[in-house]
């Protein structure tokens, strides 16, 4: 028996393509051929193909106590059977199989993130000897305390601190920031980060498992396992369906003995349209999504999305565009121009991201100026230097201004305070001893993010909440922008878990939006993580709801999708319902028969599918462009 029902349910669709095939035939060889004995034929055929599979669900659902709907629809159709109505069970076979074939496809869901993480997480080191020289060993092989060498461009293999050198670190993996990190001797590391310059020697602290790159591999599997997909509403509804029609089948059979009758209130009872209903408003939701660039990991996804009332906000990629930008500068010179040229001739010969932000910004200016430099030297922790015999020139933070006597006047002192309260980082360029340029550059808000959420809000959100791992700060900066509710900044990939954790102990349904890595472990914790299409792989698969556009229009969208195909399928279990209790009243009443009664049945079929694909034509939620906040707004 179990290698039947293996057999049975690799094959279920081809079953139900074939019963399909065969009823066409019934139909064509009765209506146009005229050749009824060939039509009962094929009809015979695909009741007891459809009926086999439906039988073994039945019994094995039996062997566990429990009667399902597959065991109303069996004997429904071994009573057809019994009273020739083959027609009737060849329908009603494939009615039930092709509504579990929509179903899965709409249950299927992908869930290969933890193996992408593994596979991102580093696997060698460069070990230094007491020698001093290196040699590459397995990252399993590392204990605490060894030193580890990385170069530019090298993953960090462990958690540590710096013993020997400098660099600009991307944590982006752990904290999800788009801004290298400058570490220095002394300060600490992670696992997964990269070196984007500099070469430096870690002293390990925590390997493998233990390091919070590994951490986020361990939150990811445990929220996934935890997960489990919410028992589908027809399976409670059969827990009282199925065994009410039943009695009222063997009730009826009993008062009139009239067992045709009997069979056709069990005929008439199977539940086609429910078993379809659902199943055909989640598919035609999830289509509707994905023509707007929005990808829905199945109908549960759906539910669970339309009930959410908490939505939680990455900053990084998700509010923000995660990359780095100029919002504005401030020219104190004699030539806006001259100086812009100078300041990206500077910058050109760094590899910062603010240095490289301010080449395209002036690039896209068309300013196009190229002055003879100085030679420049790095002043560690404050910028550039140079000088020649015409003059000479400074570009870096206020430390460097200060260290250089350079005079900075109430109104420039102004504008640099000015974009530090905006959480701007603030570079300064300086000729002669005199302040020319104040620049601010930051990472920028996308530019439907406010009026998006507010769409949210509006489509009955009750709370927004940004976390972060920025700085206080910036985070305050994006949030004062934003229809937010709460902000939570400076937080390590198991902070935002924790946080996602206590709002549904709270008891809210909580959606979380992110693209990173370092955002794995709240997608997969919170009742539905949503993971911008920009992002990493890792978030995209991990994620329940995945948008393409990476767009709060999409995000808005998906949501006023979600809730109206769920209401949706409540009006498809509605029609469904009531036109079986209708039917079998009007059965026992003596006004509904057979052949009017299986009439109705398939009118309400068509109903609730057609009712299913208005939400196919449903238009997707567009934003007032007026309200759109610009980039330096």
């Amino acid at each position: 028996m179990t290698k039947l029902n293996i057999w049975i349910s690799k094959h279920q669709n081809k079953m139900t393509v074939s019963i399909a095939i065969l009823i066409a035939l019934s139909l064509i060889s009765s209506f146009l051929l005229k050749f009824e004995i060939a039509a009962t034929i094929f009809m015979i055929l695909a009741s007891i193909i459809g009926a086999i599979p439906i039988a073994l669900h039945a019994f094995s659902a039996l062997q566990n106590k429990v009667i399902s709907i597959e065991l109303l629809v069996t004997i429904a159709v071994i009573g057809a059977f019994i009273i020739g109505e083959y027609e009737e069970s060849a329908v009603v076979t494939f009615l039930f199989l092709f509504g579990n074939y929509l179903e899965q496809k709409t249950l299927e869901k992908t869930r290969s993130s933890v193996k992408s993480l593994t596979k991102m997480a580093p696997t060698t080191a460069e070990l230094v000897n007491e020698d001093g020289t290196t040699e590459t060993v397995d990252v399993d092989d590392l204990d605490e305390g060894d030193h580890v060498m990385v170069k530019p461009g090298g993953q960090i293999p462990v958690d540590g601190k710096i013993i020997d050198g400098t660099g600009y670190m991307n944590e982006a993996s752990i904290t999800g920031e788009s801004t290298p990190v400058k570490k220095a001797q002394g300060d600490k590391v992670f696992a997964g980060s990269i070196t984007d310059n500099g070469t430096i020697t870690i002293e390990t602290t925590s390997v493998g498992e233990d390091t919070t790159f590994g951490k986020i591999i361990e939150l990811v599997e445990e929220a996934q396992d935890s997960q489990s997909p919410a028992a589908r509403f027809i399976d409670k509804f059969a827990t009282y369906y199925t065994p009410a029609v039943l009695v009222i089948g063997a009730l009826v059979w009993a008062f009139t003995q009239n067992f045709p009758l009997a069979i056709t209130v069990l005929v008439l009872g199977c539940p086609g349209a429910l078993v379809i209903g659902a199943p055909v408003s989640n598919v035609a939701g999830i289509g509707n999504g994905a023509k707007n660039g929005i990808l829905m990991k199945g109908g549960n996804a759906v539910n669970s999305f339309a009930k959410v009332d908490t939505l939680v906000l990455d900053k990084t990629g998700t509010l923000t565009t995660g990359k780095m930008s100029v919002t504005d500068y401030e020219d104190f010179g004699k030539s806006k121009n001259l100086d812009l040229a100078l300041l990206a001739g500077v910058e050109r010969t760094s590899d910062h991201p603010l240095g490289q932000a301010i080449v395209k910004y002036v690039d896209d200016l068309g300013v196009t100026d190229t002055p003879e430099l100085p030679e420049l030297n790095t002043v560690k922790g404050q910028g550039l230097v140079g000088k020649n015999a015409d003059f000479s020139i400074l570009v870096g933070n206020s430390r460097l201004m200060k260290a250089n006597n350079v005079k900075i006047s109430k109104s420039q002192n102004k504008a640099i305070e000015d974009k530090m309260n905006q959480g701007d980082s603030v570079v300064l360029m300086a000729v002669n001893q005199e302040l020319r340029l104040v620049v601010g550059v930051n990472d920028q808000l996308r530019p439907d993010a406010r009026v998006g959420l507010q769409a949210l809000k509006d489509a009955g959100m009750k709370r927004i909440v940004m976390l972060t791992g920025d700085n206080k700060v910036a985070a305050a900066r994006v949030a004062q922008r934003l229809p937010i509710d709460e902000v939570h900044a400076e937080l390590l990939p198991e902070d935002k878990v924790e946080f996602v954790k206590k709002f549904k102990k709270q008891g809210s349904t909580v959606a979380f939006v992110g693209d990173g890595i370092n955002d794995s472990p709240s997608l997969a914790t919170a009742d539905i993580g949503i993971g911008m299409g920009s992002g990493t792989d890792v978030a995209i698969e991990t994620s329940d709801i995945i948008l393409v556009k990476s767009s709060f229009e999409a995000l808005a969208h998906a949501y006023v999708l979600a809730k109206k195909t769920v209401a949706n399928t409540k009006e498809n279990i509605i029609i469904a319902v009531g036109t079986v209790a209708l039917l079998l009243l009007g059965l026992i009443v003596g006004i509904i028969h057979m052949g009017s009664g299986m009439f109705v049945h398939e009118v309400s079929i068509l109903v609730v599918i057609f009712n299913a694909m208005r939400l196919i034509r449903n238009k997707s939620v567009k934003l007032d462009s007026n309200q759109v906040i610009s980039a330096t707004d």
